[in-house]
């Protein structure tokens, strides 16, 4: 792309995930954490599962995020078991990308080595190496990145500093304080905030006071031990609480005494938490840490049970009450998930069990049959809902698919199950990581498999959308060769169909013409109705920006009329976006805008990426033929964002890439490299829900758009009350609920009530959502946080 504006990491509100219970303690912790930072640019939190080095390392985050003028960007690393992936959950999830899918490290050194930012890399230890690799790079090539790693080893790379997180600091039995002392202990504090979050009635008295400190003591200082057995109180006294725990230390650990103190109380408690199950809870947990990541009831029954009448969601309350389960619910959705110290228990007792690869095995076959279902149900009216089931399920889908790629039977379950994810992969901007399962689940199957041919055909897709044109006729040919084999018309519809969008983005349009137009006869004959809407679509742009633009007008009618009986979103989307372009060429900008809009309308409802990179790169050409060039610029520089996201580029399609090429050198003459280059880089600046808002014309409430009309859509009613916004105000300051409390003279609970009603209202997960909305406000912007 012809530029000179540099690229920039999404919006600098930064990503930290929110808290959903107090901070207790760690002042030190916290002060000697920051201090290093003067000293080191790495510096990574270790110590034992359970003893809060996740929770410390985003408190660092947020006390110092202010200091980087990008903020501090959060990396969770925990559900991710293949270290290849590394670095695609890095772009993922801080919103990077480019061009290149052969160079990922590359790639995030480019965008990162002009960045001021805090890099949080949450839960290395599994995929250590490949960290190891990553920080190294960020260290050697972009120096105004600092980097918070979490892990149970340092990461071993030069410049590294670590800090042992210790356990809480707790009561001595021998020295116990006067009753009333009790909170100068953060291990005894955290236990109170947490009892009475199980019970709220708790109080400390006189009389339970030592029988707490005792408690906390045996304890060891350890958070996740200190929440276990907390909730406890809900069926035991304080007094009875530390009796037994004492008696069960005691006994367990005999035997284990190599073991630190800490991890020997943990591991006691834990066993102590799961020897008190029935049966039917105790293999439930066991069965659930094959999940990965949150999953659903549905998945818990099928994964967990054993079609004997077992009552999951007996289990799943009962786990849940006992804090073993964690409880989440997001739009009416109620899932689920253990934490990575309570999983890797669940596993040992799987073992245990002797039931590994079974249990595995219906995980597998439970999202391979949802991948089925999401494949056939494609071609719609639920592909919102879809898109979004699946991003739920993203990690399960990993790790199905990472068993179904090792195993030496379910060859032909990873192939299909990479295959029938092909159309979320793309919508998502996810064509490295599909690129690397198809990789992955075609390595390791026979070649025989009749699934090979559209493993290949879609490997192939993904090639060509990354512009890796080497990797694109091999896969093509080879899958031809078993599809002709096996005698599969509509693969072989596919197959053309595919040849011919590639003539088209090489500049070939009479080839492209006639293979789109065979593949649409196959498809119509075959009743394939996926096949043909896309191949309506290729047809009607090929024609319409080619030889013969009413013929693909009427091509892309049909296309929209056909997926607008179905309920279709997808494809009508991109006919849309396609009669746009044709209404171009014909000098119809009034047309071609409406159509556009509507495209993206379409596409910001699946969160299709790579559409609304095309959507609003045409919109910055109608801007330009409307002598709106500032608009232009800006436009030009959101879908340069989203190009790199999805890591494709304009270049990588020949006919759209020139007309692409020629607006943006006259939008830049028309203003001006100077104002260009401002107006460019606000356009990568904003946040993905910005940028649509902004090429949609959405105004804030009571305004009209640029047609004069005011609909629905137009209207952004204030969502918070006054006292809402007070609180959040203050949250964007980074204040903690504490603050909050005593700047307002009001209860700490009834702070984090707000808080938490707010991120309801606003459909947020972290204070730092809260503060980029904040801003939003205040400029008049609007901006959600959710980033490019």
């Amino acid at each position: 792309m012809v530029s000179t504006a540099k690229a920039r990491v999404r919006e600098s509100a930064g990503n930290l995930p929110a808290d959903v219970t107090s901070f207790v303690g760690r002042r030190r912790e916290i002060t000697l954490t920051k201090r290093l930072f003067s000293e080191s640019r790495v510096v990574t939190l270790t110590g034992p599962g359970g003893v809060g080095k996740t929770r410390l390392a985003v408190r660092v985050a947020s006390n110092m995020r202010r200091s980087f003028r990008d903020k501090a960007w959060f990396v969770e690393l925990e559900n991710l078991d293949d270290g290849a992936l590394v670095l695609d959950a890095v772009i993922e999830q801080l919103g990077l990308g480019g061009p290149s899918a052969a160079a990922s490290l590359e790639t995030i050194v480019d965008q990162l080595k002009n960045r001021e930012m805090l890099l949080v890399l949450d839960n290395c230890e599994h995929v250590i190496e490949d960290v190891a690799l990553l920080v190294d790079a960020i260290m050697r090539w972009c120096p105004g990145v600092r980097v918070l790693a979490t892990s149970r080893q340092s990461l071993g790379v030069a410049g590294e500093s670590t800090v042992v997180v210790p356990p809480m600091q707790v009561p001595d039995l021998d020295h116990l304080p006067p009753a009333e002392a009790y909170e100068q202990f953060a291990s005894v504090r955290l236990f109170v905030d947490r009892a009475k979050a199980a019970v709220p009635e708790f109080e400390v008295t006189a009389d339970n006071a030592e029988a707490l400190m005792r408690l906390c003591h045996h304890l060891d200082g350890n958070p996740l031990a200190i929440e276990l057995a907390a909730v406890r109180l809900r069926s035991l006294s304080l007094q009875q609480l530390e009796e037994r725990l004492a008696e069960r230390y005691d006994l367990l650990t005999e035997g284990r005494r190599g073991a630190p103190a800490r991890q020997q109380t943990l591991r006691a408690l834990i066993d102590w938490s799961y020897e008190l199950l029935d049966e039917r809870d105790r293999r439930a947990w066991a069965r659930m840490s094959v999940f990965s990541g949150s999953f659903d009831l549905a998945a818990a029954e099928h994964v967990a049970g054993d079609g004997k009448g077992v009552d999951i969601l007996t289990a799943v309350h009962s786990l849940v009450d006992k804090s073993v389960l964690m409880r989440e619910e997001d739009g009416g959705e109620v899932r689920y998930r253990l934490t990575h110290t309570l999983r890797e228990y669940g596993m040992d007792k799987l073992a245990a069990y002797g039931e590994v690869d079974l249990v595995r095995g219906r995980h597998c076959s439970f999202f391979a049959e949802l991948s089925a279902r999401f494949a056939a149900e494609w071609i719609g009216p639920d592909q919102p809902a879809w898109v979004q089931r699946l991003r739920h399920e993203q990690d399960n889908l990993r790790m199905a698919l990472k068993h179904a790629s090792e195993g030496t039977d379910t060859g032909g379950t990873a192939l299909r199950l990479v295959t029938d994810l092909w159309q979320y992969w793309g919508i998502r901007g996810l064509n490295t990581e599909a690129r690397h399962w198809l990789d992955e689940a075609l390595e390791s199957t026979p070649r025989d498999l009749p699934e090979r041919a559209k493993a290949l055909r879609v490997s192939a897709w993904f090639a060509l959308l990354q512009g890796d044109l080497e990797k694109v006729q091999p896969a093509l040919e080879r899958a031809t060769v078993l599809a002709t084999q096996r005698g599969d018309e509509i693969e072989r519809a596919y197959l053309t169909l595919l040849h011919g969008l590639i003539a088209f983005f090489q500049n070939d349009q009479r080839r492209g013409a006639e293979l789109a137009g065979g593949a649409l006869e196959q498809f119509r004959r075959h009743e394939e109705l996926a096949g043909e809407l896309w191949s309506l679509h290729a047809l009607g742009l090929i024609n319409g920006v080619g030889a013969d633009p009413d013929a693909g007008l009427r091509l892309l009618a049909e296309c929209i009329q056909l997926s607008t009986e179905h309920g279709e979103l997808y494809w009508r989307s991109y006919a849309q976006w396609a009669t746009a372009q044709v209404q171009m060429l014909r000098d119809r900008a009034d047309r071609a805008e409406n159509s556009v809009k509507e495209a993206l309308r379409l596409q910001r409802r699946l969160d299709n990426r790579l559409g609304s990179a095309f959507s609003l790169d045409t919109l910055a050409w109608i801007a330009h033929r409307q002598q709106r060039f500032e608009r232009a610029a800006r436009l030009l520089g959101t879908s340069s964002a989203l190009w790199d996201a999805v890591r494709s580029a304009p270049g990588y399609w020949a006919r759209f890439a020139g007309d692409h090429d020629q607006h943006l050198m006259q939008i830049r003459t028309a203003l001006g490299p100077e104002s260009f280059d401002e107006q460019y880089e606000r356009g990568r600046e904003m946040s993905l829900t910005h940028a649509v808002d902004y090429a949609l014309e959405i105004k804030q409430s009571g305004k009209r758009s640029s047609s004069g009309s005011e609909s629905e859509d137009n209207v952004h009613p204030m969502p918070l009350t006054r006292r809402e916004r007070q609180i959040a105000d203050l949250v964007s300051q980074g204040r903690t609920n504490k603050d909050i409390a005593e700047n307002l003279v009001i209860a700490q609970r009834t702070v984090e009530g707000h808080v938490q009603n707010i991120l309801t209202k606003l459909d947020f997960t972290s204070r730092a959502q809260i503060a980029g909305w904040v801003a939003g406000q205040r400029t008049g912007d609007g901006a959600d946080s959710e980033a490019l």
